[in-house]
């Protein structure tokens, strides 16, 4: 059975956290417990959990506020992803296991969920998108790696989207270019792909 604390932290993880509406704001602990459903004590426990993992800063008096993505976060965020789905798509070329149909049944769904107000959906399959790449790379600490960084991903994603009419669809075709190189068996093309597709949403977020 989840606990409270757990379904605090994933609540404030996956919904609160990856609203750009929150961003820069402070969370209110009974507010939270409402919306949950909850005990304060959980929240606070969940909150604590977040702060470690510096999701949130725990500010005496003032509760834990949730600051936006600096500059050197997203800089850091998009260097670790390069290095990672870089090495993933030279590693699965070489084996023969890159997932080409799983990724272009992610990408299918993302192209459904192109506008309107799913956002949040669209970001979600994006991450499983570049987190199968990372998967039949065949490292698990590697993807646990990768893992661990999918709240900040979702986050910098869904802002990206709300910075920029149209990313949506941007997004789509420069995964439609990593596919198709992957399909091809050319890494060399599928690292440039990579790149280019993190350059832009690290440009969106670094440039507004």
């Amino acid at each position: 059975m989840t606990s409270g604390r757990e379904k605090a932290y994933t609540f404030l993880k996956e919904t609160v956290l990856t609203d750009p509406a929150m961003q820069g704001e402070f969370l209110s602990e009974q507010t939270i417990a409402d919306r949950v459903g909850i005990s304060r004590t959980p929240i606070r426990e969940a909150l604590l959990l977040l702060a470690a993992e510096e999701l949130v800063s725990l500010v005496p008096k003032r509760g834990a506020y949730i600051a936006p993505l600096s500059g050197r976060e997203i800089s850091e965020l998009m260097e670790m992803r390069a290095l990672l789905e870089r090495y993933a798509a030279r590693r699965t070329v070489d084996m023969g296991t890159a997932p080409v149909a799983e990724m272009d049944r992610i990408l299918q769904e993302q192209e459904k969920l192109r506008g309107g107000e799913r956002a949040k959906e669209f970001i979600e399959a994006d991450h499983r998108f570049h987190a199968t790449l990372i998967a039949a790379a065949g490292n698990k600490l590697m993807t646990k790696q990768y893992e661990a960084l999918r709240s900040r991903q979702v986050r910098a994603g869904v802002s990206a989207l709300y910075r920029s009419a149209g990313r949506q669809d941007e997004v789509c075709v420069e995964h439609r270019h990593i596919v198709t190189a992957l399909a091809a068996e050319r890494a060399d093309v599928a690292c440039a792909a990579i790149d280019d597709h993190i350059a832009a949403t690290r440009r969106i977020l670094t440039e507004g």
